[in-house]
């Protein structure tokens, strides 16, 4: 005697050697001896068991399921019953088996209820599964297509809106991204590869552009029209002639310069800050973009604007132009004492938009600052005066130093045909002492005015021994030497100043009411979403010079360079905006000292730099 049974999903026959109440020991087709419970066989049969199976499988294969269906009607059925049914008579025992075999292998006609008791799907269910079943085959059809399209290099026309989300934010269910990354095993190649392969992506630059974006701005970096609002009628600064200082590459100009003098050696200093903010209302489409975007983003080649372009130029203080501002002076006597600061919303006339690359060679720690009565270039006398000024605020905050080493930042330049060069700035050139004091003294000043009124306000502040963070409660800024410190000086292109700002606008127009409360909670969701934004888009910025650093070794065939030890094997390559790993450096190297590395293998495709040390570089070096 055989006997025909079930085990893990598949049917299969043995020969039985003793039957018990509960079980069977029987040899398997294997010849292996085996205990089988009574529950998993259905049937008992007589002669060869290999061809039992045989056939059943075969007679399963030839049963119209369909019409299987059809026979077994709307209630509970044993198999038995559906053999009669569908071959007619008494059924045989392999005729049994085969409708056994088609009952398992079509769930979705047919729901098991107990052992060998089934009901036929009601009509309704049946028909959402075939076309579940339907769906599912044109889907992994459509995958295969997509696949092997990708595979030969070409980017299906319907996948290239896709594109972007599967290789950066990718939804795993859907089709495009089954389709990708079928082809990508296929081709054993990571998904940039693979997007290179087949043309959608055509460098590393544009992926990781590509990256950023999809994450931080998911709507797409371009703005809708926004239009202008109808801004106060605003007085004009009598007197003031204002000029900006920037580099060439500067769109966005927030801040402008002007000194008048006022006979025996006394000069009235202006600070004049462009004034998006009053035109940024409550709850308007404008509050949302700066809400949203937070700053301007800046990379290597490029950047993405807070504002729109009409915004921009709008309140962008141009040259030739008269421009609504928010405006703090300053009245310094024949030493160089000042006065209370005095603040004002106004119309100030922008003379000039001096730009760094051509006023730099006039104006430096090399050749010096020039004369006052040999002007080379215009506002060279103000910016000799303004720079003594700057000198003397940095040595009353005690923060001045005399005779220190020159230090440099450097930055990513491209040109047009995407080579790269290295720009180099001097880090607290007369320039740069001129600018960043100047903003020192409105955004210190204007931060005191907010916290002696009880605004709020986005302050920056760093206690002893302390980092530097943000904060809606004024404290002291022990870095600058400065009881009281937030940024108001670039409202273009921060959020922290745009709300600044328009905190400010209440306390000097008392029409205007501020946008927060000194306790709103909503005040600290602002800087919590602009410490997140500003973090971010710093990496990335980091991440693009990083790229652009390693084209850059690569371009230039360097073999050899300097670097600064920040921490263990990290160091800060000298010359440019990268921070990399060195292999070899000796224990205990300390850090900041300076080595000399050797270049290795650069793949700024893989992003990848080997380093290897060298020597310490002797200090005079």
């Amino acid at each position: 005697m055989n006997i025909f049974y079930e085990e893990g999903g598949q049917f299969k026959v043995a020969a039985v050697v003793q039957k018990n109440d509960n079980s069977y020991q029987a040899d398997t087709q294997s010849g292996k001896r085996a205990k089988i419970k009574a529950g998993n066989v259905f049937l008992e049969f007589d002669g060869d068991m290999d061809a039992f199976l045989s056939d059943a499988q075969r007679e399963a294969a030839e049963i119209d399921t369909e019409l299987l269906w059809e026979c077994c009607g709307t209630e509970e059925f044993t198999a038995e019953h559906a053999a009669a049914e569908y071959f007619g008579g008494r059924p045989s025992a392999p005729h049994i088996a085969a409708v056994l075999v088609a009952l398992y292998a079509a769930p979705m006609y047919f729901h098991k209820k107990n052992k060998g008791v089934f009901k036929a799907a009601p009509e309704d269910i049946l028909k959402q599964a075939l076309a579940a079943i339907e769906r599912k085959k044109q889907q992994e059809a459509q995958i295969q297509a997509w696949a092997d399209e990708l595979v030969s290099g070409r980017l299906p026309e319907s996948m290239a809106g896709e594109l972007a989300t599967v290789l950066h934010a990718p939804d795993k269910q859907s089709l495009a991204y089954k389709a990708f990354h079928k082809a990508a095993d296929n081709l054993k190649m990571s998904a940039y590869e693979l997007a290179k392969h087949c043309g959608g992506i055509h460098s590393l630059e544009q992926y990781l552009l590509q990256g950023f974006a999809v994450k931080h701005f998911p709507q797409g970096t371009g703005f809708a029209d926004i239009s202008l609002p109808c801004l106060p009628e605003l007085p004009v600064a009598a007197s003031v002639r204002a000029f900006s200082i920037d580099d060439a590459s500067t769109t966005e100009i927030d801040d402008a310069l002007s000194v008048q003098d006022l006979g025996g050696g006394a000069k009235r200093i202006g600070i004049h800050i462009a004034a998006p903010a009053l035109g940024v209302q409550a709850g308007s489409e404008i509050e949302n973009v700066v809400q949203d975007r937070q700053s301007t983003v800046y990379f290597p080649g490029g950047k993405i604007t807070m504002l729109p372009e009409n915004w921009i130029a709008a309140f962008s203080l141009d040259e030739g132009a008269l421009r609504p501002a928010f405006s703090i002076y300053f009245d310094a006597d024949a030493d160089g004492g000042l006065s209370e600061p005095v603040s004002r919303i106004e119309r100030v006339e922008i003379v000039r938009n001096l730009r760094i690359e051509e006023i730099e060679p006039y104006f430096n720690s090399e050749s010096g600052i020039g004369a006052a009565d040999n002007p080379q270039f215009p506002f060279h006398a103000e910016m000799i005066y303004l720079h003594g000024l700057a000198v003397a605020q940095q040595k009353k905050r005690e923060r001045y130093e005399e005779n220190v080493p020159k230090k440099y930042d450097y930055s990513i330049e491209l040109a047009a045909d995407r080579t790269v060069r290295i720009g180099k700035r001097e880090r607290g050139s007369p320039i740069d002492t001129v600018v960043s004091e100047m903003m020192i003294l409105a955004n210190s000043a204007w931060a005191e005015l907010l916290d002696e009124n009880g605004t709020g306000g986005l302050f920056r502040v760093q206690p002893p021994l302390g980092r530097v963070r943000m904060s809606t409660k004024a404290e002291a800024h022990s870095g600058m030497n400065l009881s009281h410190y937030g940024w108001f000086t670039s409202p273009l292109r921060r959020a922290a100043d745009c709300i600044n700002q328009r905190q400010l606008y209440s306390l000097l127009d008392n029409t205007v009411a501020p946008r927060y409360a000194a306790d709103d909670n909503m005040l600290f969701a602002a800087l919590s979403r602009f410490e997140t934004a500003h973090a971010a888009y710093g990496d990335f910025q980091a991440a693009m010079e990083a790229y652009w650093s390693l084209v850059w070794l690569e371009q230039e065939q360097v073999r050899e360079l300097h670097a600064v030890i920040l921490k263990d094997d990290l160091v800060r390559i000298d010359g440019l905006p990268l921070v990399a790993r060195v292999s070899g450096i000796p224990a205990g190297t300390l850090p900041r000292t300076m080595i000399k590395v050797a270049v290795g293998e650069v793949d700024s495709e893989k992003q990848w730099l080997a380093l290897r040390y060298v020597n310490v570089v002797p200090q005079a070096a």
